[in-house]
């Protein structure tokens, strides 16, 4: 049976004020890895087009987007800011001329998940921060990854490009739109592979 879903390259984001982690998967998406941390650049983007860059170079098929909420549900300034970051990049992607589908998806304990993630691998609690984006952009794509092969369909909210005079929105995938929000599926059992360190550093996240 065809998967309900795109099959090929992705891409998990992990927003952060200071930084942004970037994580990927293989072609058969079985396995998300981290890729690098970014400086976030809020004036000029640099970021966002590092991110479209390695979009082209890996040729990915979709990116998603870590969405954070509260454990009750509710979306604040950190959700508002990657719901921001999931239009820009989408613009950037379009002026690249690539057709890639961007999604939100509920990252919540995505950074909790992370540092526990690191602890298990072996790497101090020093070193947590230059490496914690990456680890949770990992988990991220792998909730993704395993959500869409658990349901075999889409998963997440699709962005959509704003229409004039909107500040834009995302539709949320059939399974999504039925289910509750606190049914969040739990984070991979299989710990994620070691972060190789960051691109840039910068202040806390």
């Amino acid at each position: 049976m065809q998967p309900g879903y795109l099959h090929g390259v992705k891409l998990g984001i992990d927003v952060g004020m200071a930084r942004v982690g970037l994580a990927s998967c293989d072609p058969g998406g079985i396995l998300a890895t981290p890729v690098k941390t970014l400086a976030r650049d809020a004036k000029r983007n640099s970021d966002i087009r590092v991110v479209v860059s390695e979009a082209a170079g890996r040729g990915a098929v979709e990116i998603f987007v870590g969405l954070p909420r509260t454990l009750k549900g509710a979306e604040k300034g950190s959700a508002r800011m990657a719901r921001d970051y999931a239009q820009l990049l989408l613009a950037a992607l379009g002026r690249a001329g690539l057709d890639v589908p961007v999604r939100l998806i509920d990252e919540r304990l995505s950074t909790v998940s992370a540092h526990q993630a690191l602890h298990a691998a072996g790497i101090g609690s020093r070193d947590h921060r230059k490496l914690v984006d990456q680890a949770a952009a990992v988990g991220i794509l792998q909730q993704a990854l395993d959500m869409q092969k658990a349901r075999n369909t889409s998963v997440g909210e699709l962005v959509r490009a704003p229409k004039p005079g909107t500040v834009g929105n995302a539709i949320p995938s059939e399974e999504e739109e039925g289910s509750a929000i606190s049914d969040s599926m739990p984070m991979p059992t299989s710990g994620p592979v070691p972060p190789q360190g960051p691109a840039h550093q910068e202040g806390p996240r």
